[in-house]
């Protein structure tokens, strides 16, 4: 599946992807309706300036003493000492809503990083399950951003937002109630202007999901240019490709700025529409509160607080269609993320499968064919056997399915027909996980992951010993790399292992393949990319890896093809020949013959020279 293609089409289903996301809430969920209560007295104390404007206009700019019975008796405040109360008690107020906010962000905080954290958790065991087509088909740019970004845009803003939502529901019911106490007439006009306000977010929906959903496209392929120019250094330098990558990052950076515009444009005329709407709100309650106020069915503090409560309810009012909007964002990340969860590996394991124990006769490939799609067939009709402890080397041209061949043995894709049999069981019969811990595999390029090169080498097995580990070390010729290091086995490598030279790195991972002690081994031209001399301590490596071993090996090295017991020769997707050394060579016009020939010859000169 191309995550690139992906719409997010279930970002309006709103009740379905809150019950998706619920089971990462649930375990904080106290501390969630903690903050949420929190955000309660949070936005009801915005009404607490513009409650008080009352009785300072009336009362201490009008010079009267307050007034007031409680419980049957009467009390009396002098205005002086009202002028006093009243901006400290202000100060009072925005002490204690100070404390609130700083309680409910830290709350929410926490909540929606934990909310993030164990999306992120279980999105990363899914992208574990995923079969080797998977990586195939998609960028790791495009991985990053769907498995790292919006996790973090989908989970975290959600209990923000949602709490944002509070706090301004909060204010504007607060401002609301201020409102109704000095006018209920006035207050009508106002609740009308505040729904006439919500007009807006309602029109731009869809319009904000279709450009989130291409910002966070972009976002990726941004991502992907910047992976591969970090990873590919040296032959963007070699190659002189660096105004490529430029214009290429430009061009993203471009198209990334117009989709910014494009939302700008569908979302950014909400907010001067919601401020005009409540301008007129503003301007009528003006002229309707100013003949009240004339005709002395109110006092002109009562106007005052009336006037600065809708005031105040615009920022609420804003904020929350602002929220509301950048609700659709979160709700198309979340469309996103859960889609991932939805995605099945091409590559399945049978339910109740088998447990590989042993090896006990042979491996067999029946009418074997393959494509990586359906258009076109890498390996057509391939039948062979190999017996245990015997060595297969496979030749052939290039891009001929050599590799494809062997890649297929520990599963890595399935084949399209035919099957692949170990004693005459199905590999398909077998669980993942016993079937490649009887393979052991060494690549042309092995990948060193971040960390010792003891840990990276204990990876092969980790219930390996100190005696197994330091054999592994002397089989691989790793002793004499270990001693030019200051670190030795606990030297720190760089991202894959580029602080090691190639030869090294090789070694390494053959000191990992040996550690795994594996029945099977698949050597994939492990020597094809070293110089000479390194080409001959690997290859000593190698010789004592294949020991006693049922050995799947793609070479180029001739000492290696001849000291295999059988030869196989794969042309196009075909085996056309099979056989010793000495018995291909013997055939007139053959194809083994014909390469041996070309390539070979040159070698064996050398050799003998």
């Amino acid at each position: 599946m191309k995550l690139c293609n992906t719409t997010a089409e279930n970002s309006y289903r709103y009740l379905w992807l809150l019950s998706k996301i619920f089971p990462y809430i649930k375990p904080y969920l106290g501390r969630i309706i903690l903050g949420f209560l929190v955000a309660v007295p949070l936005g009801l104390l915005d009404g607490v300036v513009a409650f008080s404007l009352k009785p300072y206009m009336d009362y201490v700019i009008g010079q009267k003493d307050l007034v007031f019975s409680l419980f049957g008796t009467e009390y009396m405040i002098q205005y002086a000492l009202l002028g006093t109360l009243i901006p400290f008690g202000v100060i009072g107020f925005a002490l204690f809503q100070g404390v609130l906010r700083y309680l409910n962000d830290y709350i929410s905080e926490w909540s929606s990083q934990k909310i993030t954290n164990s999306v992120k958790i279980s999105l990363f065991k899914t992208l574990l399950k995923m079969d080797t087509s998977f990586y195939d088909e998609n960028s790791s740019g495009i991985v990053i951003s769907r498995f790292l970004s919006d996790p973090d845009t989908a989970s975290k803003g959600i209990v923000q937002n949602i709490k944002t939502i509070i706090t301004s529901v909060c204010g504007a019911g607060g401002l609301i109630c201020v409102m109704l106490y000095s006018s209920w007439k006035l207050a009508l006009i106002g609740v009308v202007v505040l729904l006439a306000a919500f007009v807006p977010v309602a029109l731009i929906r869809k319009r904000v999901k279709q450009a989130s959903n291409m910002g966070m496209v972009i976002g990726g392929n941004i991502t992907t240019n910047i992976n591969e120019t970090y990873s590919g250094n040296k032959v963007m330098t070699a190659y002189c490709l660096q105004e490529r990558q430029e214009k290429a990052f430009e061009e993203q950076i471009h198209e990334s700025f117009d989709v910014a515009m494009t939302l700008i444009k569908r979302a950014g005329w909400m907010s001067p529409l919601m401020y005009l709407i409540a301008s007129c709100g503003i301007a009528i309650v003006l002229w309707y509160g100013t003949g009240l106020i004339i005709k002395g069915e109110m006092t002109a503090g009562c106007f005052a607080s009336f006037v600065t409560s809708l005031l105040l309810l615009y920022k609420p009012v804003k904020t929350l269609g602002n929220t509301l909007t950048g609700l659709q964002t979160i709700f198309v990340a979340m469309g996103r993320v859960f889609e991932l969860f939805d995605i099945q590996p091409d590559l399945k394991e049978k339910q109740n499968p088998e447990e590989l124990e042993v090896i006990s006769e042979k491996i067999s490939f029946n009418n074997v064919s393959f494509g990586y799609n359906s258009e076109r067939l890498v390996l057509k009709n391939i039948n062979f056997e190999v017996k245990k402890g015997e060595t297969l080397a496979i030749v052939g041209n290039s891009g001929g399915g050599k590799s494809t061949l062997v890649n297929l043995l520990p599963r890595f894709y399935d084949v399209n027909s035919g099957a692949i049999m170990i004693d005459d069981v199905d590999i398909r019969e077998f669980s993942l996980n016993s079937l490649r811990k009887h393979i052991a595999m060494v690549f042309q390029d092995n990948f060193l992951f971040s960390g010792t090169i003891r840990e990276n080498i204990m990876m092969g097995n980790y219930g390996s010993d100190s005696d197994m580990l330091n054999q592994a070390i002397e089989a691989a010729h790793l002793t004499e790399v270990l001693e030019t290091l200051p670190d030795g086995l606990d030297t720190v490598l760089g991202e894959r292992g580029i602080t090691l030279s190639g030869g090294q790195r090789q070694r390494v991972a053959i000191a990992r393949a040996m550690v795994r002690n594996a029945p099977i081994v698949i050597l994939d031209e492990a020597t094809s990319a070293l110089d000479n001399k390194s080409e001959a301590v690997v290859q000593k490596a190698l010789d004592n890896l294949m020991k006693n071993k049922t050995v799947f090996v793609i070479a180029h090295r001739l000492s290696t093809i001849k000291n295999a017991d059988r030869i196989a020769v794969i042309n196009e997707g075909e085996l056309v020949e099979m056989g010793t050394h000495e018995e291909l060579l013997k055939k007139e016009n053959g194809q083994y013959k014909t390469l041996y020939e070309m390539q070979y010859r040159k070698q064996e000169t050398i050799i003998n020279a």
